[in-house]
């Protein structure tokens, strides 16, 4: 068995602080969306799919330099809070270990983002060489590219893999993928109903995550 997880609000407590991050970075180009609706809308995408979603409803091109200020702006965010780990997670990490279940992330961001929110959460050391991001394949969530890729690269095939996320296009991602797919509705923010209709098994605590592997 393989655990494939999404990074940002599976593994680390990011979603809000990127959003808030992505909508205020909005305003100045004539757009208002609260936190809430950019994460309707964006969570679980990647930047340049969330970026063409912006663009096709301002009817025009952001600046070119946009995506590298969101970023600029989201990182310093991260920094200066601190972000944590998703509740539980350290430990579950810890049993799946101990179970000898085999893991790795696979994410819509880059992997220097990735690098910097499990750095500063202290998980990278459990992902190290075994961090896969969206940049690597042509198509991201919800297409099933990446996890497809990220099977593949650890030789392991898409029926024998569980993928874990929070996100609905990573859910239909998974579920195109062939993959079994457990949905985190943990946080206050979660789409428990949208998660469970893509194909999802919702769950709300991550330390129950290894038996339900086993399940």
């Amino acid at each position: 068995m393989l655990v494939i997880f999404d990074c940002d609000g599976v593994l680390v407590d990011t979603e809000p602080v990127s959003n808030q991050a992505f909508a205020a970075a909005l305003v100045p180009h004539g757009l208002h969306w609260s936190v809430a609706e950019s994460m309707r809308r964006l969570m679980g995408r990647s930047l340049a799919s969330c970026i063409a979603i912006v663009e096709q409803e301002l009817g025009r091109k952001l600046p070119d330099d946009f995506a590298e200020r969101l970023q600029a702006g989201t990182f310093q965010a991260f920094r200066d809070l601190p972000i944590a780990p998703v509740a539980g997670v350290p430990a579950m990490l810890d049993a799946l270990k101990a179970r000898s279940i085999d893991f790795c992330v696979a994410s819509s961001g880059a992997v220097h983002k990735m690098q910097l929110t499990l750095g500063l959460t202290g998980l990278w050391p459990y992902f190290e060489g075994r961090v896969f991001s969206a940049s690597m394949v042509a198509r991201g969530k919800p297409h099933p590219d990446l996890f497809l890729h990220a099977a593949a690269s650890l030789g392991v095939e898409p029926r024998r893999c569980v993928v874990v996320e929070d996100a609905i296009p990573g859910v239909q991602a998974g579920r195109a993928a062939g993959m079994r797919v457990l949905a985190y509705a943990g946080a206050p923010y979660a789409d428990r109903a949208g998660l469970e209709a893509a194909g999802g098994q919702p769950f709300d605590d991550m330390r129950e995550l290894p038996l339900l592997l086993l399940a």
